[in-house]
Order: C-alpha cells, then structure tokens, then sequence
C-alpha cells in the first residue's frame, strides 16, 4: 500500500490501482469561519487537493476540519460512497460541532453510508473498518482500518488516548503503519463549557504510547502544525519534536509526498 499525505488529516491509500481518501481538506479557513472576526486569528494548516478517482471515502468524524464536502467531491469517483460514524442525534446544541459539514455533505449530494464500530466494508481491494475513537468534544468518532494485499494501515483522526488499543491488536494483529493526531490540543469551545483541563486530542507521547501498545510496525504523525487559536483551540507547539522523542517508530511525511508500506 502507498500513503499520500494531503495536510492536516487528509491521505490517500494506494493497493492494486485502486484509492481511498481519508478525512481530505479544500478549505481550511472555513473551519473556524462560524466564529466570524475571530477566526482571523486563526492560521489554518497547508493541504492540498486529493487526486481524483477514489472508490470510497472515509470520514472519522463530521467536524469541518475532517468533513469537507468540497475535497470529498473533487477526490471521489462518479457514484463512490463516502463511510462515516453513525450519528447521536440529540439538540440543536448537542449538534453544533457537526451541523457545518452535516448540511454541506447533504447539499453536495454526496451517498453516505453510516458505520458502527468494528463493522467491516469491502471496496474493491481494501477491507475497510470502523473502529472505536473518543471524540475530545463528545461528538461521534471512528478510526479507520484499511487492509489490502496483507498490509494493515490505520488512521486514528483526532481521537483522544483511549483503550482499545489492545481489543484492536487482538482482532487484527499489529498495523504496518498507524497514522496518530499529535498536537494536544486544549478545547475551549461555546457549545462545551466548562472546559476539560484535559488535552481533546492525544498529545505526542500518548500517540507513542498508542503505537506502542498497538505494536505499529510505524508511526506517521499527523494532526499538527496547524490551527491555533487562544482561548478556544490550543495545540501544543513542539508536538513532532515531541513525538519524534518519545518513540523510534515515527516516520515523518511531509505535505504531498508517498511512502509505501
């Protein structure tokens, strides 16, 4: 398998010929747009268009950072699905985080298909599974495990530390490659007060620790160097130092190159 990297979250997985797209990312500056003035504070992370053709989407979670309607459409093949985690339901309130991509998805007319965790879908040559996350704002997560021609890659999203790590090796043995968010970010945000002191993303040597009890064969950081916002979205400022420090599995990959695994 071959891993592209589009920034922030985004990659595409190469097997046989075929492509899936993982939390791709057109805009970057539409996702603290809803604070207006403020948002301008924001800088907003390098990423750039997945290449189009993918047989399937895949979306961790619906905030705009890792649903992107627009780089959805633009990656996708004509009639291809995009996977996503089930929702909660719940008020206006409770779906505040979500409603941006929610009704973008929805205006694009892109097909999605909803997943449980450890619910398994075959595409083409990959075997694609939902596995358990946890959401820093409480909203519905999933990791991504993609499998094709015997290798195993696993994308984490923006998950907090959780564990599961251990149930996961159990069914699936260690993955080739698990692709960890690692900028820690603090969440301060309106619709979740009061705040949690907690980080809502893993922190660099928690996404070490995960790849260790995951016994990844590689690390490959991604989630950071981006998005940084006082008082509302505060990532720590040395996280791929941090991680490269605190694990010998990292594999660094810079903004649109490929490694194969």
């Amino acid at each position: 398998m071959r891993i592209r990297s589009l920034g922030w979250a985004g990659v595409e997985i190469e097997a046989d010929g075929e492509r899936v797209v993982i939390d791709p990312l057109d805009d970057p500056s539409a996702v603290f747009a809803p604070l207006g003035e403020l948002a301008r504070e924001c800088s907003p992370p390098d990423v750039i268009a997945p290449t189009p053709g993918a047989v399937v989407g895949m979306l961790t979670h619906l905030h705009r950072d890792h649903a992107d309607a627009t780089a959805l459409t633009t990656a996708l093949a004509p009639g291809a699905p995009v996977l996503e985690p089930c929702g909660y339901g719940g008020s206006g309130l409770e779906q505040a985080a979500v409603a941006q991509a929610e009704h973008e998805l929805t205006a694009a007319g892109i097909e999605r298909r909803p997943r449980q965790p450890w619910q398994s879908t075959s595409v083409g040559p990959f075997t694609l599974t939902a596995l358990p996350a946890v959401d820093g704002a409480g909203d519905p997560q999933v990791s991504w495990l993609i499998e094709a021609g015997g290798k195993r890659v696993l994308h984490l999203g923006d998950t907090m530390f959780h564990c599961w790590w251990w149930r996961i090796h159990e069914r699936f043995g260690a993955p080739d490659a698990v692709l960890a968010p690692i900028n820690g970010a603090r969440l301060t945000f309106p619709h979740r007060l009061p705040a949690s002191p907690l980080p809502g993303v893993m922190e660099p040597e928690q996404a070490a620790l995960a790849a260790e009890l995951l016994r990844a064969e590689r690390l490959i950081p991604i989630h950071y160097d981006g998005y940084s916002l006082q008082g509302i979205y505060e990532p720590v400022t040395d996280a791929l130092e941090r991680v490269s420090a605190s694990s010998d599995r990292v594999m660094e990959v810079g903004l649109g190159e490929t490694v194969t695994v």
